[in-house]
């Protein structure tokens, strides 16, 4: 597999460069000539005014916005306590945070979450598969047109019970290789999950079930993404491809249990859930065991009576006061300043991630609006390398479950600000939906469908051309 240089320039000031061409030649590109980006004002700091300036390395991702209110100051960092309490079964004398499970994934959010960063999958078969998790459904839609879960299982896999109700299974994970090349000969080497689900506690899986491997994300500039307005999001979407340039960018339209109506999706792998408050809720539900006002039942089918009959922390087992501190929490995740964002290797790469095309998805920048969830989010620029949009990424990526308007092969252009500072939270680097790709250049070579001429461009591209693309994805 082939090296990519690592990012070694740090921070050392905030100014603006006027980005200038090389002398250098013989260097690949799709005019054969040597070219740089320009610095964008701001760029360096992708949360704007919000952003993390005070720590980077492996507490990156641990700083509140740096706006906040005092008020909402104070419920980061309530809500940060709560993220990291393990909840326990109920009954008992902590009964604000009891409730767990019957049937559960994790018993607290930073299980998965850790130090707000990016989950690993499994290394082999039989590793703990704590952060990643198995969602489930056969063909059909439910009552607002979301995935039909499992009749039996319902609608995620959990991996975990308690007081006497059997855990519904255990999922393993191996991997396949996948070799190739890139056009100038040089071989590389991806790996594809296998998914087996093991020790099945409540009989057989549907025959027609539909299985889809994900790894919890990290929790940076959440707020932010909700405060992109609608209509930037009617700019960029293209369902029909009406430009003809191949990209077919849509929204998700999900039901939204806070509006009690449908909305645009903008969290989750397939966009699935409109907003952190109603994220955070399927969260607990679906992870935790735990209830709110948004999701009042557990992921318990009329087929696990334990798990019907199992004693609940109350109803709902989660306090609305206490949902929302956790959710201004989930919000206001500060983004870390850019690093190294002027030196040449970084502007050659930016300049390649564009005349590659990636951008046509991966849209640079957006000013979030009044849709704010917080006010201090309002009016700011933001570079989350985002469209919030569903593409389909082609048969490779594709688990072919569909959620809402997602098909089974459309996921969420993912954000990208922050992904070059994982391995230093979280001690990997691997990256989509299902963590089968180690680096970017991994999950560049991964990408087909609407992105396959942006892979084919970065596949054609020369060793040090690969280097300085992946250098500028490191530095975001």
């Amino acid at each position: 597999m082939r090296n990519v240089r690592p990012v070694l320039t740090f921070l050392v000031g905030f100014s603006t460069i006027a980005a200038c061409r090389s002398d250098k030649s013989g260097d690949s590109a799709a005019d054969g000539a040597y070219q740089l980006a320009e610095v964008e004002s701001g760029e360096w700091l992708p949360g704007d005014i919000a952003t993390n300036t005070l720590m980077l390395g492996s507490n990156a991702f641990l700083r509140p916005a740096a706006n906040l209110t005092d008020e909402h100051e104070s419920y980061f960092y309530s809500g940060n306590s709560w993220f990291n309490q393990d909840f326990v079964p109920a009954p008992a004398t902590t009964d604000t945070r009891d409730g767990l499970g019957p049937l559960q994934n994790a018993r607290s959010c930073s299980s998965c979450h850790f130090k707000d960063g990016r989950a690993s999958p499994p290394a082999a078969p039989g590793d703990d598969p704590l952060g990643t998790l198995v969602r489930l459904s056969i063909p059909g839609q439910n009552e607002h047109g979301g995935s039909r879960g499992d009749p039996v299982y319902g609608t995620q896999l959990q991996d975990g019970g308690h007081d006497d109700v059997q855990k519904e299974g255990s999922p393993s994970i191996s991997w396949t290789d996948v070799n190739g090349f890139y056009d100038d000969g040089i071989p590389f080497t991806l790996r594809r999950p296998e998914l087996t689900i093991e020790e099945l506690g409540y009989g057989d899986l549907h025959p027609a079930v539909m299985t889809s491997v994900r790894v919890a994300p990290q929790m940076i500039g959440l707020g932010l993404l909700e405060g992109i307005p609608e209509a930037r999001l009617d700019e960029l979407e293209d369902p029909s491809d009406d430009n003809l340039d191949g990209i077919s960018g849509k929204r998700n339209r999900v039901w939204n249990p806070e509006t009690q109506a449908m909305s645009t999706g903008r969290f989750g792998w397939k966009a699935e859930e409109a907003t952190i408050r109603a994220q955070s809720a399927a969260a607990f539900a679906g992870d935790l065991g735990v209830t709110t006002s948004l999701v009042p039942s557990d992921d318990c089918t009329e087929y696990q009576t334990a798990c019907q009959e199992a004693v609940s922390g109350g109803d709902p087992e989660f306090d609305d006061h206490l949902l929302e501190r956790i959710a201004i929490y989930s919000l206001a995740v500060a983004v870390p300043v850019r690093r190294a964002w002027e030196e040449e290797n970084i502007l050659r790469g930016k300049w390649l991630f564009k005349d590659a095309g990636c951008v046509s998805c991966h849209t640079p920048s957006h000013t979030t609006g009044v849709e704010a969830p917080i006010a201090e989010f309002d009016g700011l620029r933001i570079w989350p390398y985002t469209d919030l949009l569903l593409h389909d990424m082609g048969p490779d990526l594709a688990d072919g479950r569909p959620t809402y308007d997602a098909s089974g092969s459309e996921w969420r252009t993912p954000p990208l600000w922050g992904l070059g500072l994982v391995p230093d939270v979280n001690g990997h680097d691997n990256l989509l939906h299902d963590g089968r790709a180690r680096g970017f250049a991994e999950a560049i070579l991964w990408h087909g469908g609407e992105a396959e001429r942006s892979m084919l461009a970065f596949r054609a591209m020369d060793a040090s051309d690969h280097d300085d693309l992946v250098a500028f994805l490191e530095s975001l």
